[in-house]
């Protein structure tokens, strides 16, 4: 593998990633959810860094954007929208591409969550960094998008090989899988909700899954299979996904 990962959690349910391509010993972060925590993790591996490449955003994504910029001095990506909260040194948008040394990100339009949400994939390594896009067995509230707009991102990060390992960038797994109980019986969404509640008792992260456990068992990704039990048969696949992100917005269980 060319590039590193550290995984961390940090605030109440974020997880920090710091990637380094192994080649150049250049060093990112996706997002700046916990400034603090992030320079913590780069003091213990002796590690510079050379660049922030957000997602969106929010302020548990970009909120520690100035604070490790004038710490270090490193060029800030993402999108547009980050400039409401944070400096931004390179705007980039659905289709471009990043590089980290030898390491090769491309840029995919997800927005829905925000309007201009975008994911990181680094296809010689079968990785991508979606930020609140899509979580295990869940999926980002919209907060800003619509419905058409969300379920073509969704469909964007589905197109993408199975075995892709998908970053999320919160522990709501546990949460995502009482719900998708709620609406699916599918034997392979009961297998997946045991692993998932097993994982967290024992104290595990949920993320990375990959592409092909979100098509199998997410009911968001599932949304078509998930008309006629809705009430829903016939309709577009955005209003179905449109009703499972409603429902799930108001679930309490």
């Amino acid at each position: 593998m060319a590039l590193q990962i550290v995984q961390f959690p940090c605030l109440t349910d974020n997880y920090g990633y710091l990637v380094r391509d192994e080649a150049s010993g250049l060093v990112a972060t996706i997002d700046t959810p916990d400034a603090a925590a992030i320079l913590t993790e780069l003091d213990r591996r002796g590690w510079r860094l050379d660049f922030i490449f957000n997602t969106h955003w929010h302020p548990d994504h970009a909120g520690g954007n100035a604070v490790l910029k004038d710490r270090t001095a490193c060029l800030i990506v993402g999108p547009q929208e980050v400039t409401r909260i944070a400096p931004l040194d390179r705007p980039v948008s659905g289709g471009d591409e990043v590089r980290l040394g030898q390491t090769v990100f491309s840029v995919i339009d997800v927005g829905g969550h925000t309007l201009q949400h975008i994911a990181y994939y680094d296809a010689d390594d079968n990785m991508a960094f979606v930020g609140d896009s899509v979580f295990p067995l869940g999926c980002g509230r919209m907060f800003e998008g619509q419905p058409q707009q969300m379920w073509a991102s969704l469909m964007r990060l589905a197109a993408l090989p199975e075995d892709t390992l998908l970053y999320s960038a919160h522990e709501y797994a546990a949460g995502n899988a009482r719900f998708a109980l709620s609406v699916d019986s599918s034997p392979a969404l009961k297998r997946r909700a045991d692993a998932v509640f097993a994982a967290r008792a024992r104290g595990e992260p949920t993320t990375p899954s990959t592409v092909a456990e979100e098509k199998a068992a997410n009911p968001f990704l599932r949304a078509p299979l998930l008309a006629e039990g809705l009430g829903l048969a016939g309709r577009p696949d955005y209003e179905v996904f449109a009703a499972l992100r409603a429902a799930k917005d108001e679930f309490r269980g």
